[in-house]
């Protein structure tokens, strides 16, 4: 006999538990040359989501601004923005407040994986501060559309994560 506590509302989708770091490659969604990403929840109430972002290279990753706040924890390497005297090592947390302009780099071509929560977009500068593009939840969820089609998975894949 189920608990009725655990049964949903009408229209609610069900609990979403995953491996965060998945067997099959193909979850990994492509965002640039050796740099990944993989959805973990993608909330379209809320305009956020949740997602791994994997880097194998070392370098600079574009400047950006947040509108809303960004959580993250590190899991695996290590990395920092040129804008502060920290580094992200395995284990720490990290508040970015709203509004604040960073650039992320990464100093080792070791894996990179830090587990993001992004509220609202990413908007993408260049080094004069001019917005030359952004992402959000949505276009999230169209590149993940995009990548599973193309892998195999079908562009339906992506729905799972979606809440």
């Amino acid at each position: 006999m189920k608990n009725e506590l655990s049964i949903l509302p009408p229209y609610a989708k069900p609990d979403l538990i995953m491996d965060a770091i998945p067997e099959d490659e193909r979850v990994w969604v492509p965002q640039a040359p050796e740099i990944w990403f993989r959805p973990l929840l993608l909330d379209t109430n809320k305009g956020a989501w949740f997602n791994l972002l994997r880097v194998r290279k070392s370098g600079v990753l574009t400047r950006h601004r947040h509108p809303g706040p960004v959580y993250g924890y590190v899991i695996k390497g290590h990395w920092h923005y040129l804008e502060h005297d920290f580094v992200a090592t395995p284990g720490k947390f990290l508040f970015e407040p709203p509004g604040e302009t960073h650039t992320l780099v990464v100093d080792s071509d070791d894996e990179m994986i830090t587990m993001f929560n992004v509220n609202g977009a990413m908007v993408y500068l260049d080094k004069n501060g001019t917005t030359i593009g952004y992402e959000d939840v949505f276009s999230k969820i169209e590149m993940c559309m995009k990548h599973y089609q193309e892998v195999g998975l079908g562009s339906e894949f992506v729905e799972q994560f979606i809440r």
